[in-house]
């Protein structure tokens, strides 16, 4: 296949959070170590076959890399790259027009998958499948259907709720990836990494505790580096030592264990209005004033991990660890 310059679309949060600190090749990826070898083996292999790489799902919560490894699919494939998103594609006309704009091995990256509409869907189906899509042509009793053929094409959905997207969308990916937190010491990894790309001086104990503070979330661990960052150049000197690495943490909320303020307002809802749990996420949510998505997909996914919280049939519960990280003496007869 002829190489071509990769177009992106990324939109202003991830040019200004993530900018030139993401990878541009597998080798250059840290962590996810499962899902590098499953990529790097199915490109090896398309390349020597000369087709373009099978759908590939990435799910898995937000930050963990899964524009990233989209991009470079596309940059080992040698091939172009359209990125959009599930809510952004309205209409099944706007899909095929999307669709009839790619290039042959072109890869299509779209965000937020699940939250595309049934209509759009379904012209998916034969576009995965067949590399085409029906377009119909006039009204009532005159209208027919063309088939307009398409280029071979790799679909890489994304998505941070997998269980809401559709049986037969999902069946048709001939890859499925679930991304993972990451550990400690892979963020420590990437911080030095981007340390150096942004030209900031860090200190080995200081990216240790800022990678224990960013919530396995590579994306989290570059936005906390690039604001300590700010603030060693305007109060210190520039160079990021523990002690100033640990000061902007706290000027910015985010505790020693990556507990942000919307992170302790829902736990201190949990605890102090509902005892401890059960609770209701809808109820949650309309106590603290957030949307009950986003306490699903962004708050609660590290609280889990944390073992924080536990999900009942009943709703939220706090478990002992989490009183213990508060402070706070757990009541005898919770359960």
């Amino acid at each position: 296949m002829e190489k071509r310059m990769i177009e992106t679309s990324f939109t202003e949060e991830d040019a200004a959070i993530e900018g030139s600190l993401r990878p541009r090749r597998l080798a250059d990826y840290i962590g996810q170590d499962k899902i590098r070898q499953h990529i790097s083996i199915a490109v090896e292999a398309a390349r020597k076959r000369g087709e373009p790489l099978d759908h590939v799902l990435f799910f898995g919560p937000p930050g963990l890399g899964k524009t990233t490894l989209s991009c470079i699919i596309a940059n080992e494939m040698g091939v172009g790259i359209k990125i959009t998103s599930g809510p952004a594609i309205e209409k099944p006309g706007d899909m095929a027009a999307v669709l009839n704009g790619l290039q042959e091995g072109d890869v299509l990256f779209v965000d937020e998958i699940h939250r595309l509409n049934k209509q759009v869907e379904e012209v998916l189906y034969p576009a995965m499948e067949d590399y085409a899509i029906d377009i119909m042509i006039g009204k009532g009793s005159s209208a027919k259907s063309i088939r307009l053929e398409l280029p071979r094409f790799t679909l890489v959905g994304a998505t941070t709720r997998a269980g809401l997207l559709s049986a037969p969308l999902r069946d048709r990916f001939g890859m499925i990836e679930r991304l993972d937190f990451y550990s400690p010491a892979q963020l420590q990894v990437i911080l030095l990494h981007s340390a150096k790309v942004l030209g900031v001086e860090v200190e080995e104990d200081a990216a240790e505790e800022m990678a224990r503070r960013s919530r396995g979330t590579p994306r989290l661990a570059n936005r906390i580096l690039k604001r300590v960052r700010d603030y060693a150049e305007v109060r210190h000197n520039g160079k990021v030592t523990v002690k100033v690495a640990e000061t902007a943490m706290d000027m910015m909320d985010v505790d020693r264990v990556g507990l942000d303020y919307t992170d302790r307002k829902f736990l201190d809802a949990l605890i102090g209005r509902f005892g401890g749990g059960p609770a209701g996420l809808d109820t949650l949510a309309a106590s603290i004033g957030e949307d009950a998505g986003t306490i699903e997909d962004v708050v609660e996914p590290y609280l889990l991990q944390l073992g924080f919280i536990s999900r009942t049939p009943r709703g939220r519960v706090a478990s002992a660890a989490c009183y213990r990280h508060l402070g706070l003496e757990m009541p005898e007869d919770t359960e």
